[in-house]
């Protein structure tokens, strides 16, 4: 493996309008550590585009500063161009030249090298991504994963600070998705280098990257490791948009706080103060009425194989509530059941 823990991204106060009107990035903060796979994931229009195109250096940002491996890249007076910037870029779906074969697309990079030593990084490169001896193929013979690896093993190839990956996986189909995101997981990992993906998969964020930031109105929501965005996410908002969020009225009385759904216990204690409780549907367990503290109504199921999520309307309280269940469907719209809470649960303030 290369050492390239040298090679932190840090994000200072950007802010880039395209015009009139509130900034698209808006101060926004943002440091992956050097080694590190980071996902940018937000709503349509957040910035995450905008920021991707700031930090390759096609756009210039009207404020703030961008600093890869210790050298500023863009700031007051300063804006390098995108070929002085030691930053690979992976585009939605390869972007091969069709025209080169794999070897060349992969030498596209490599410049003030003898033939001889760019020979030798090439087949090193594709070595580092499985695909050896591919190098006299052309881009139609390849598969849409192969021609993902070779679009990795040419960001990879000039040894960048830093790579960039604009949704790279969103022209696959799903099961050839998840298994080469994976290997671009693996590979990025085996190179050592630092990569941001810009991604609108919250699963694929979640699943791939070591931190995920969560923008919204052109700022940073939260930066976390995956984990801990999805059990401590910083509001409701983003506890949202995350995953399937369910909320109930709670009392806290420092480290438990008292329900509809019984008394839960709280992953960081929380004094005394009322607030909107979150929970996973996950957390949600059923069992007969007799046996909880809470009981409702199945009002709707739907499949979904692995698992189902069931809708229950909850005897006291106004809204539903989500519950998802493993294997075979334990109840049917109309019947009556039990909710237990399992696990810790997190406090928010109700606005």
């Amino acid at each position: 493996m290369t050492d390239r823990q040298t090679g932190t991204l840090d994000v200072s106060g950007v802010v880039k309008a395209y015009g009139p009107g509130a900034p698209v990035l808006d101060g926004l903060d943002l440091t992956v550590p050097g080694g590190s796979l980071a996902a940018v994931l937000g709503p349509s229009g957040c910035g995450k585009t905008t920021l991707l195109r700031v930090i390759a250096g096609f756009l210039k940002p009207d404020a703030g500063t961008v600093t890869v491996a210790g050298r500023l890249l863009a700031g007051p007076g300063t804006h390098l161009p995108p070929e002085r910037r030691r930053i690979g870029i992976v585009p939605q779906e390869g972007a091969l030249f069709p025209h080169l074969s794999v070897a060349r697309n992969v030498a596209f990079g490599l410049t003030g090298s003898d033939r001889a030593a760019r020979r030798a990084r090439v087949e090193e490169m594709l070595e580092l991504v499985g695909l050896a001896g591919y190098g006299p193929r052309m881009p139609h013979e390849l598969s849409g994963g192969q021609q993902q690896r070779v679009a990795l093993a040419r960001a990879l190839a000039p040894g960048p600070d830093l790579v960039l990956l604009d949704e790279p996986f969103s022209a696959l189909d799903t099961s050839l998705r998840e298994t080469v995101r994976a290997e671009v997981r693996a590979l990025l990992r085996d190179s050592g280098a630092t990569a941001l993906l810009v991604t609108h998969d919250q699963q694929e964020a979640l699943s791939t990257a070591d931190l995920v930031a969560v923008l919204n109105e052109g700022r940073v929501a939260q930066c976390a490791e995956p984990e801990e965005l999805y059990h401590r996410p910083a509001d409701p908002w983003v506890a949202s948009f995350v995953g399937d969020a369910v909320f109930v009225p709670a009392t806290a009385e420092d480290s438990t706080a008292t329900t509809p759904l019984g008394r839960i216990p709280l992953a960081v204690p929380a004094g005394r103060r009322e607030g909107l409780l979150l929970l996973r549907p996950e957390q949600l367990r059923l069992t007969t009425p007799a046996q909880a503290a809470a009981e409702g109504t199945v009002t709707e199921v739907r499949f979904h194989g692995h698992d189902a999520l069931l809708t229950v309307t909850v005897d006291g309280l106004p809204d539903p509530l989500a519950v998802r269940t493993p294997g075979p469907v334990p109840a049917r719209p109309g019947e009556r059941v039990g909710l237990v809470v399992e696990g810790e649960a997190t406090l928010h303030g109700r606005g």
